[in-house]
């Protein structure tokens, strides 16, 4: 395999960084679960430009207090130009599809796309149901969902009455979606919020989630998930690595006031997990959820955002999960500009490396539910650097991300292929932002995208595995679910810092590994699967 021709630059170092303290190095040392401290030459300086401007259209999520929550977007590639377009939810507003007509490099750019009117959408998820290649569009609402096929060419229709999707009538505020071992069709998770249809609500009135499981190329009669505490994220993962992906929930303590808690569920077989299987009670207002190794074991942390901390689980291992110390720098409580002291409300979060240094950081969608006067109501959005000590530093207010919109849904994604993660945010009552990453001095890259001629194109469910000179392993788990009402499906993004060199390996959704395989630096690399043959590495 050839390695790109692009040259690698060496960096120097500036101790001086505010990003390189290195205080706090002994924290998650605490939890048995130590963050190593690596040389770094790169020293970026980690910058963002408003393209909002960009959009064709404004775009605003809107509506009354059956759009409190939701506002979320799907991101994904839907006419194969390798550049990611976006669905993005309007509630009592049409949705909006955005064609990416972003310059290689260059300054990121929007089209409008044809789309049909679709009013009273709360989020959206981008999913390959038939593994043909393309993806579709779970698309979720106040009312029935929907499931659209696409056409490759940004177009898209109702799925065919064969595959027997049920879209429901409740307030679907969730969804997450796997390949269970075996099938050739997907198993669909959706969460739902208060059930209007009942007297006493709304609180205490949480209405029932809902699985919808294969047969054969079609969806079986959807099973209830009862009881259900009013979701608001949803995510099948392989937190344990044993092969067997459970469904987590995350739920709006708001509303199921005072029985409700946190949720895991097996899904082979189906049962809820207890305090007598090791899952601890936890009670919080939960939002949403992301997942990254943070700590280079191979085992997904797990961040849930919340009124009030935005706590950071540490993976232990065997299924036990420990909360990061405070002083992690994660837990934005409060606002951490203007002098409001009430607890912060936050929303969508998610991990990506937005200086390439080879260490993930953290952005957090924050706003208030919309006037709840025990919250913040002017809540800046957070961006958590994360440190050489496994600590994170907000620079939101450094950067001008911290906007203090109602902010809903996200996605971290590179929108003209240059290395750098950029951010989109959609507000309620306010209009979309798009920050275009524009930071210097950042470290090295690699982006990796995964491909299976046959049942489950995308191969949800895979790790890949990134291992560089100094010993590391950065690890990346394939999935369709978590965030706030957000979804993003395309390849994975890795910095490296001033690694010169890396190799990859997948674990494949059934288990089968490749080859450990050098691969070259700031390009971006597909791995293609089919039966029976070895997996192609192809430099794209």
């Amino acid at each position: 395999m050839r390695a790109p021709s692009r040259q690698v630059n060496k960096r120097t170092v500036d101790t001086k960084h505010p990003k390189r303290g290195k205080t706090g190095a002994f924290l998650l040392c605490a939890l048995g679960m130590c963050f190593a401290c690596h040389a770094q030459l790169a020293l970026a300086d980690v910058a963002f430009v408003d393209r909002s401007a960009a959009l064709p259209a404004e775009h605003v999520y809107d509506g009354g207090w059956n759009f409190f929550v939701g506002g979320g977007l799907a991101v994904f590639d839907c006419n194969g130009d390798r550049l990611p377009d976006v669905f993005a939810a309007g509630g009592s507003n049409p949705a909006q599809l955005l064609i990416n007509a972003s310059e290689r490099g260059g300054d990121i750019g929007f089209e409008l796309g044809a789309l049909p009117v679709i009013t009273s959408v709360t989020g959206a998820y981008p999913l390959d149901v038939d593994s043909d290649g393309v993806l579709d569009l779970v698309v979720l609402r106040h009312g029935e969902n929907f499931l659209l096929k696409g056409d490759g060419e940004c177009h898209f229709a109702e799925a065919p009455p064969a595959w027997n999707f049920q879209g429901g009538n409740e307030w679907t505020t969730s969804f997450t979606a796997t390949f269970e071992r075996g099938q050739g069709w997907p198993t669909l998770a959706f969460g739902n919020y208060v059930d209007e249809t009942n007297p006493e609500g709304p609180f205490a009135a949480c209405d029932a989630n809902y699985l919808m499981r294969p047969n054969g190329r079609s969806f079986a009669e959807r099973k209830a998930l009862e009881p259900g505490y009013c979701a608001l994220s949803m995510l099948i993962s392989d937190w344990k690595r044993n092969g067997q992906p459970d469904l987590r929930i995350s739920n709006d303590r708001q509303y199921y006031v005072r029985d409700g808690r946190e949720q895991m569920w097996s899904l082979d077989p189906l049962r809820e997990y207890s305090v007598a299987d090791g899952w601890p009670e936890l009670k919080i207002w939960g939002m949403g959820i992301a997942s990254r190794d943070l700590t280079g074991d191979g085992l997904p942390e797990v961040v849930l955002t919340s009124m009030g901390d935005q706590q950071i689980q540490i993976n232990q291992g065997n299924g036990v999960m420990a909360a990061a110390p405070y002083t992690i720098g994660t837990y934005g409580t409060t606002p951490y500009v203007g002098d409001d002291g009430r607890p912060s409300t936050g929303w969508h979060a998610a991990f990506g490396d937005f200086d390439n240094d080879g260490r993930d950081d953290l952005f957090i969608a924050k706003g208030n539910v919309d006037q709840m006067p025990s919250n913040a109501i002017h809540d800046p959005n957070n961006l958590l650097m994360q440190n050489t000590d496994g600590t994170f530093t907000e620079w939101g207010e450094i950067t001008g991300i911290g906007t203090t919109e109602r902010a809903r849904g996200a996605s971290l994604v590179d929108l003209n292929n240059d290395g750098l993660l950029d951010i989109l945010v959609i507000n309620r009552r306010a209009p979309m932002e798009v920050w275009q990453n524009r930071s210097v001095n950042t470290g090295n890259w690699i982006t990796l995208d995964l491909v299976q001629n046959g049942a489950n194109s995308d191969a949800i469910g895979a790790f890949v595995e990134l291992r560089l000179p100094d010993g590391r392993i950065l690890t990346r788990e394939r999935t369709i679910g978590g965030g706030h009402a957000s979804g993003t499906v395309g390849p994975l993004h890795f910095g490296l810092g001033a690694a010169e060199a890396a190799s990859m390996r997948v674990i494949w959704p059934d288990g089968e590994e490749t080859e450990w395989a050098e691969i070259g630096l700031n390009t971006a690399w597909t791995v293609t699967r089919d039966v029976g043959a070895a997996p192609v590495l192809r430099e794209e």
